[in-house]
């Protein structure tokens, strides 16, 4: 830029830097992209934002502990040739927390709800670097204040803090900067602080002492293990509970599992490991699983030796079962078994997508005086927002994603009621999800589609429609508001081009409504569900869909992302 001085960092650098955005929680990038220079910046700014906070808002204090750990993506801690030798994320943010005054403790490689668990228990920040679940190229990190994660009321304030960081940083002589032209630390980045093992103990311990004893006993548990960060303590837990758990496919070079895109690929490997886990250790009653930083489960069950599959949102509902929930919060993406089953009566309204949002309805549910309160996403991730009381022990609030309790919680409560995993899904209201994706996705083209099938008004969350014309609209407070002749026109336009789209011949009926709650959620007078909605945290576009049937909700799934001519990439040339 014209009026950096030509002294400067900023004009001395080699490259064109990218920012660090936040995504649906925490920040993502493309690790070529992911300078120290970068890394620091937005973590430096993140962690002074928290010293302005007061601690009762999840401020953190000078000189205090703040707890870092990763996953096992070669750029958490290393460089990486194929990635343009970028990496070392994590020392970068050791750095950026110890020229904010703090005192950065390695929790080493552990889960990200372990790491939250750990500090949030001693009132401390942490940063979790992770790029969850993403492909391998990519990375990142998610702050957690004191009380919790960083919120999206925080994210304005924050990116304000970082581009007065970026000016200072970027203002400053090459020669007197720590970075050099390549957006690296001169005298390197420096080690990692001593790794230390108590947020792992802390974590095992959690969960052996609220599924005391050895309630799975007798059950044969599979663990696919691939590039998890939590796939030892996985398998220790299962085995302190008494299951025989059997590891599985341990891979040394990462595997990017998206629990909210799992394919038929996917199913058959495990189905292959669980055939030889099988033919070595007799019959198999479930296999478990986690993403990268093991913050969302993955779980199948077995039946006359087939693998089968059970989306995250269903798993919520059982877990949510099993610990007496009097208060759920889930976001609109969610399977909507959920209204027709046990759990309708405590259900909270539904919120936008990513756990900063679910964290908030779980706020509002608590100071509402609920007992039990907890939350999850479709790709499993389950937030507990109050203490849960079952059998005469507590578990203590864990307002972060976390893939361990609804694992156990699905396998212990078919062991209390002595039926296989697969009979105790069948017992929940027979609505059957699939999510899938198209990768690689625009975003530009994303928000386009996004504009042009959701209406002007942003007040409006959702519609109904007769066969005719519109029957209601609701507005963002839950209220109805009266439709407008212009509105009711631009509403029919949206209506008509969805179901040139969503065709009789693809077996979907008439569009009965839409909800724009978070993306496009087309609702299809037969009860079919259809949501559009382009990722908050790589360049992805998804499809969400439920049916009455798995067969069908796969088949939605299907036409969505088929190439060259499915449904998205229809809704794309639409809007070139």
């Amino acid at each position: 830029m014209a009026d950096w001085p030509p002294d400067s960092l900023r004009a001395r650098l080699d490259h064109e830097p990218v920012e660090l955005r936040f995504g649906t929680s925490g920040r993502r990038g493309e690790v070529r992209h992911l300078t120290q220079l970068e890394v620091y910046i937005n973590a430096l700014a993140e962690i002074e934002y928290l010293n302005a906070l007061p601690p009762g808002e999840g401020g953190v204090v000078r000189g205090d502990p703040f707890y870092i750990a990763c996953d096992l993506r070669p750029s958490s801690t290393r460089r990486v040739a194929e990635q343009g030798g970028r990496g070392e994320i994590a020392q970068a943010i050791v750095r950026a927390a110890l020229d904010a005054g703090m005192r950065p403790v390695n929790l080493g490689r552990i889960p990200t709800p372990a790491l939250a668990h750990y500090a949030l228990a001693r009132a401390c920040g942490s940063v979790m670097v992770t790029g969850s679940h993403i492909p391998f190229d990519r990375n990142g990190y998610k702050l957690n204040t004191s009380r919790g994660e960083l919120l999206k009321k925080d994210e304005a304030p924050v990116n304000e803090r970082v581009a007065r960081v970026r000016e200072t940083l970027y203002r400053q002589k090459l020669a007197d900067s720590p970075f050099d032209p390549r957006g690296d630390f001169r005298a390197g980045g420096g080690g990692l602080p001593p790794e230390s093992g108590a947020g792992r103990d802390a974590y095992v311990a959690r969960y052996a002492g609220f599924f005391a004893g050895r309630p799975l006993l007798g059950m044969r548990v599979l663990c696919y293990q691939h590039s998890a960060v939590g796939r030892d303590i996985l398998v220790e837990i299962l085995e302190r509970l008494g299951a025989a758990a059997i590891p599985a496919g341990r891979s040394a070079t990462f595997v990017p599992i998206d629990t909210e895109n799992v394919q038929d690929g996917l199913v058959a490997a495990i189905q292959e490991m669980a055939d030889r886990a099988a033919a070595e250790h007799g019959p198999i009653d479930a296999v478990v699983s986690t993403d990268g930083d093991s913050d969302r489960p993955l779980i199948l069950g077995v039946e006359a030796g087939r693998v089968v599959f059970f989306g995250g949102d269903l798993l919520g509902m059982v877990t949510a079962e099993f610990l007496g929930a009097d208060a759920v919060v889930v976001p609109v993406s969610c399977n909507d078994a959920i209204d027709r089953g046990k759990l309708r009566p405590a259900l909270e309204p539904r919120t936008r997508i990513g756990s900063p949002y679910v964290i908030e309805g779980m706020e509002r549910a608590r100071l509402k005086g609920r007992r039990a309160v907890c939350g999850w996403e479709a790709n499993g991730g389950f937030l507990t927002g109050s203490a849960i009381e079952r059998a005469g022990r507590t578990l203590s609030p864990l307002p972060t994603r976390d893939a361990v309790l609804p694992l156990l919680a699905a396998l212990a409560a078919a062991r209390e009621r002595g039926c296989p995993l697969v009979e105790l899904f069948a017992r929940l209201p027979q609505r059957r999800s699939r999510a899938s994706l198209i990768r690689d996705f625009p975003r530009p083209a994303s928000a386009a589609m996004m504009r042009r099938f959701s209406p002007s008004d942003e007040k409006v969350r959702e519609v109904t429609f007769d066969p005719l014309s519109v029957i209601a609209l609701i507005g963002e407070d839950g209220g109805e508001i009266a439709p407008s002749a212009s509105a009711t026109s631009e509403l029919g336009r949206i209506r008509e081009e969805l179901q040139r789209l969503f065709t009789p011949e693809l077996g979907f009926s008439p569009v009965g409504g839409i909800n724009w709650i978070d993306g496009v959620r087309v609702l299809f007078s037969d009860g079919e569900v259809a949501h559009v909605r382009p990722s908050g945290n790589a360049d992805e576009l998804r499809i969400y869909a439920v049916a009455d049937d798995q067969e069908r909700a796969d088949a939605i799934a299907r036409a969505g992302v088929a190439e060259p001519d499915g449904i998205l990439r229809r809704m794309e040339k639409m809007v070139r």
